[in-house]
């Protein structure tokens, strides 16, 4: 095989493995995000669930203030039935008492439901903690999975950069800008040659320039996209 077109293969699968590594790289903060955004929904529910039970224990205890009141009214009006003077007062002091002890039987029906939601809304922060709990622990986990494979693909992207850098510098100036302007302007700088065509952008090559260059010993350019070609023997892709 030609020694440049050798090196420039080997060129090409460094920077691709080096451009997966960076892609893995890029991502990373997207998949934090995620975790980060699941454990704040998570926090959310828990939140609400909270809330939910404050805003019922305040109602209860505003209720239970106004209970307190009512029967203290209801204690006042008693002590005054003892003191008025007419069938007529005594008649409407009465209502007033009735009046009132409908007012404390509906609060205390009231209490009762306050109570009931609190029952329920406190269950639900029990089971909403439990959940929070587990999800904290699954995003403990993934940020350190993340952490840790951060720390690889840097130093897998420092490792492929040099690769690619003492691979580059022993390729001619020639074969190495060539390279580089087909791969900036196509993506990819090589592309193999199978079955007639280039695999990258399809075109049928002719089969005069197909025998040639199966031959991997000069230069070839794709006709059509201008990446450099070359031919992979069969026995070469078979498994061991």
């Amino acid at each position: 095989m030609n020694p440049d077109l050798e090196k420039l293969i080997q060129l090409q699968h460094v920077e691709s493995e080096l451009k997966r590594a960076e892609s893995g790289q890029a991502d990373l903060p997207r998949r934090r995000q995620e975790t980060e955004g699941a454990l704040a929904e998570e926090r959310g529910r828990l939140d609400a669930a909270k809330e939910a039970l404050d805003s019922t224990q305040k109602a209860r205890r505003r209720l239970e203030a106004e209970l307190q009141d009512l029967e203290l009214k209801r204690s006042k009006y008693k002590t005054q039935l003892m003191d008025v003077k007419t069938n007529k007062e005594y008649t409407a002091m009465l209502h007033e008492i009735e009046a009132v002890e409908r007012e404390i039987r509906g609060r205390e029906d009231l209490i009762l439901v306050e109570m009931e939601k609190a029952e329920t809304a406190a269950a639900d922060v029990k089971g909403e903690e439990a959940l929070f709990k587990a999800a904290d622990a699954r995003a403990k986990t993934t940020l350190r999975a993340l952490e840790e494979e951060a720390a690889a693909l840097k130093r897998e992207v420092e490792r492929l950069a040099g690769e690619r850098d003492q691979v580059a510098a022993t390729l001619p100036e020639d074969a190495l800008s060539l390279f580089q302007r087909v791969a900036k302007r196509r993506g990819s700088g090589l592309s193999e040659a199978r079955d007639e065509l280039c695999s990258e952008c399809h075109l049928k090559l002719r089969p005069q320039m197909y025998v040639e260059l199966r031959r991997n010993d000069q230069i070839v350019q794709c006709p059509n996209c201008s990446r450099i070609l070359y031919f992979v023997p069969v026995a070469a892709v078979q498994p061991q």
